[in-house]
């Protein structure tokens, strides 16, 4: 039960960074295109958007998502991060 929600966070973070670095690379992107590219359904790929505009890495345009300065460099600090959280959950299996 537990480990059921972190499965589930951890799947809308994999989402969340898809699409922030599809927009950083391919940008600006609307939800159909990404949509369309991704192969996630509108509504989610919506939600995710708005979760990443809330937290500034993602301004809406015109023209669709652009991600702003902040959304370029949490990009490149992902991997550090995410290799930051592996540490503490293998503290888990000792």
């Amino acid at each position: 039960m537990l480990m059921d929600k972190l499965v589930k966070e951890a799947e809308k973070l994999k989402r969340h960074l898809g699409i922030l670095k599809l927009v950083v690379e391919k940008g600006p992107l609307g939800i159909f295109k990404i949509s369309d590219i991704t192969g996630l359904p509108p509504h989610k790929v919506r939600y995710s958007l708005r979760i990443l505009e809330r937290a500034g890495l993602l301004r809406p345009t015109s023209r669709g998502a652009r991600a702003t300065p902040a959304g370029e460099e949490e990009l490149k600090n992902t991997r550090k991060e995410l290799k930051e959280v592996i540490k503490s959950i293998e503290k888990l299996l000792r």
